[in-house]
């Protein structure tokens, strides 16, 4: 289960804030194969002065809003699942919100069963991919 922040320049219209969600979503789904109803994205706003970054790091020509997506998950997913990954969410951004892939930053951490907890307080490495019984 992927929990991804998604850090977005304040004042983006709610539309396209679940225009993204659903791009990052869909590109954790079909590159690698995250089960649809897996769907945990906190998203937060940035203002102006809140957020600083270089607008040409690495030879990119970043704007002024630049979106932020951070993934954690378990680890255990290759270097081309992730490759396909990424190419995958900003290409979803791109033609589902007009965000361009140079304004998409994203970073993984990875970790294991043992450093969740999903509900209920209790343990994941328990549960390892149990349903629970709520209803």
């Amino acid at each position: 289960m992927p929990f991804v922040r998604t850090a977005l320049p304040k004042g983006t219209e709610q539309s396209r804030k679940i225009r993204i969600v659903e791009g990052i979503h869909d590109a954790l789904v079909e590159s690698i194969g995250m089960p649809k109803d897996e769907l945990f994205n906190l998203v937060s706003e940035y203002g102006d002065g809140e957020f600083f970054y270089d607008r040409s790091f690495n030879g990119i020509a970043r704007s002024e809003k630049l979106i932020v997506v951070e993934i954690t998950m378990r680890r255990g997913r290759s270097d081309a699942m992730k490759r396909a990954l990424y190419a995958a969410i900003a290409r979803n951004l791109e033609s589902m919100a007009a965000v361009s892939p140079k304004d998409v930053f994203i970073f993984m951490h990875e970790n294991d069963h043992s450093d969740w907890s999903v509900g209920n307080g209790v343990f994941a490495m328990a549960l390892v991919q149990q349903r629970g019984t709520d209803g």
